[in-house]
């Protein structure tokens, strides 16, 4: 299987999208993950640029709105623009975390249904905030519709559940089954992030991560699937931990991020 790696915009501090895709192309990514443009004309633009320096692209959206329905309406929309961008996928931040299984299934089954029509691929992230949450209510969504595939960033579960998952490993069996994405930022049991995966007191940690992702690209591999495609996606404050007083960040999150990558290839 061949790893592809991806760069999220988020956090990048450059004066103009351009810049940041020269830099990933540069920082030797294979692809951006970056959040769907507002206008037609940003998208096709972005596009544009994103051929000229080969690079693949995932698109990041967030459904909004008042209620499930406008969720419903807000991820078409979004996901008509993504289509500009000619993705390998749309990663989708879907659904909230208070709506009933009821209410976040009517936004997943539009999801589904614009996906079977203009067959680009989605994947829903396990975030924070979100109809995934956490691994209760992922079970019961994936119950209900065993097809949906997700953008795995089970460093959010960590939080949630406050632990690294040792008890529920039943369960992150299926959730691993159901991944076709993998956010690699490494999660812990007070945080979605630790403050520098190179430092030794989080070697642990850093393992059951991997050993996660390991077991994600063995079960895609033995589907027949070629490519597995990764975004170390370690963030800005205030994900990252900063000195108190001076705002300052501890470490310097491209060279974070760059080192993931360097560390997954050697290790997947």
């Amino acid at each position: 299987m061949k790893f592809l790696f991806f760069r999220s915009t988020w956090g990048m501090e450059t004066p103009s999208l351009g810049d940041a895709l020269i830099r990933i192309k540069q920082g030797g990514f294979d692809g951006v993950e970056l959040g769907v443009p507002s206008t037609e004309s940003e998208c096709l633009e972005a596009r544009r640029q994103c051929d000229d320096l080969g690079l693949l692209v995932v698109v990041q959206q967030w459904t909004a709105g008042r209620d499930n329905r406008e969720h419903s309406a807000s991820f078409e929309a979004q996901y008509r623009r993504a289509l500009l961008l000619n993705p390998v996928r749309v990663n989708s931040h879907t659904g909230k975390d208070h709506y009933s299984l009821e209410q976040n299934l009517e936004v997943f089954d539009r999801a589904t249904a614009l996906e079977h029509q203009e067959g680009v691929p989605v994947v829903h992230e396990t975030h924070r905030g979100r109809a995934l949450f956490s691994t209760t209510g992922s079970r019961a969504i994936l119950s209900a519709r065993p097809g949906i595939r997700l953008a795995a960033d089970f460093s959010h579960w960590c939080c949630v559940h406050e632990s690294l998952l040792e008890d529920q490993a039943e369960f992150m069996g299926t959730a691993m089954a159901h991944s076709d994405y993998i956010h690699a930022r490494v999660g812990f049991s007070q945080g979605p992030q630790i403050p520098d995966p190179r430092a030794p007191e989080w070697v642990t940690t850093m393992e059951t991560h991997l050993t996660w992702w390991k077991q994600i690209a063995a079960l895609r591999a033995a589907e027949g699937v070629p490519e597995l495609h990764i975004c170390p996606e370690f963030g800005p404050a205030p994900y990252m931990t900063v000195i108190p007083h001076t705002r300052k960040p501890i470490a310097d999150l491209w060279e974070i991020n760059c080192f993931m990558r360097e560390w997954l290839r050697e290790r997947l």
